[in-house]
């Protein structure tokens, strides 16, 4: 009979390359390795972890060498010198946390006092117990939407079972889900949507609300680059990292909702403002009422207008290049030469 030890060792060996990126993420994959300098986590090619290899045995996935030391072990080793663990007990602890695991000995923990379910609190507890979404049932269901960009955000993570329930008097049920992290202006997060996921395809889960927000959502937004001078706010996720994925450099939010859109904290710094409209009587109203409060305060206010509902729909009826042409037209012409010159 296996060990408590050797049985974590083994599920996270089949999450290896999920464990380098949380815990060496200064890391890279090469191949079927993942190297970095050191169990300190420090840039280089000194130490590294196979991601890929027999469950157990001579090349097994999750074991790992530091070539300039000759110092090996498994993830468990590692995530216990990372996380500063003293003991077996608080490393099995951390990398159940790490696995969003129940304990062996009953309920899911938390280690942690309770805090109400709605609260920004449970917002960030929730999004914590969440891994990168690269390699992950999140990327497949983003890829499936046509969107092409890097996806290994920090606004952005994958809950393999977050609860869902449909009303109050219904049973709850686990599902997987993309999480994305809402934050104030001094990035600290205060809330969290939930993109609950099918199982068994890249789409929504077959549930009655596939979509929901927890926490605090208002003035703030997910975050894709820091915004100095100018910036592009839409809606949805999908439709932010649709045009994340044709304007990769410049900075974005997603507000992930009209009326959140409407009112959204607009950056002190910001002298251009590009407001992405979804094509329907909510969007228009954000829209205007954004670019209202915007122009107030001195700011240069563009929509952009896609052809279809949203541009994630535009991306996938036409196409990155048309899409792109169509941007391109809408953009003031300092924008349009230094993020669309190419």
């Amino acid at each position: 009979m296996s060990s408590p030890a050797a049985d974590m060792a083994y599920r996270l060996a089949r999450e290896a390359e999920a464990v380098c990126r949380h815990y060496l993420s200064n890391g890279r994959r090469h191949g079927r390795y993942w190297s970095v300098g050191d169990t300190d986590n420090t840039p280089g090619r000194s130490l590294y972890v196979r991601l890929v290899g027999p469950e157990a045995g001579p090349g097994a996935a999750g074991k790992w060498t530091d070539s300039a030391t000759g110092e090996h072990g498994d993830l468990l080793d590692l995530i216990a010198r990372r996380a500063g663990c003293r003991s077996i007990a608080e490393t099995l602890d951390e990398a159940r946390r790490f696995l969003t695991l129940r304990r062996p000995d009953g309920p899911a923990e938390p280690c942690h006092p309770a805090v109400p379910g709605g609260s920004p609190e449970a917002a960030r507890r929730l999004f914590a117990a969440a891994r990168p979404i690269p390699d992950t049932p999140a990327e497949a269901y983003l890829r499936a939407r046509g969107i092409t960009g890097p996806l290994s955000w920090p606004c952005l993570r994958f809950h393999p079972a977050a609860w869902y329930r449909a009303d109050r008097t219904s049973p709850r049920e686990a599902w997987p889900a993309l999480l994305a992290a809402v934050t104030d202006d001094a990035g600290r997060i205060t809330g969290i949507q939930r993109t609950w996921l099918a199982r068994q395809r890249p789409a929504k889960a077959p549930i009655t609300d596939p979509r929901r927000a927890l926490g605090m959502l208002l003035g703030g937004g997910v975050r894709f680059g820091r915004a100095l001078n100018v910036l592009i706010a839409g809606e949805g996720i999908e439709t932010v990292l649709a045009l994340k994925s044709l304007v990769p450099e410049m900075p974005m939010v997603a507000a992930l909702s009209a009326n959140h859109l409407a009112g959204f904290s607009i950056p002190p710094s910001l002298a251009r403002l590009y407001v992405a409209c979804d094509l329907d009587e909510a969007g228009r109203r954000a829209a205007e009422r954004l670019r209202q409060r915007a122009g107030a305060r001195g700011v240069a206010v563009f929509d952009l207008l896609p052809e279809c509902g949203d541009f994630n729909a535009d991306l996938c009826r036409s196409g990155a290049m048309a899409t792109r042409a169509r941007l391109a037209a809408q953009f003031a012409a300092a924008d349009r030469a230094r993020y669309l010159a190419d």
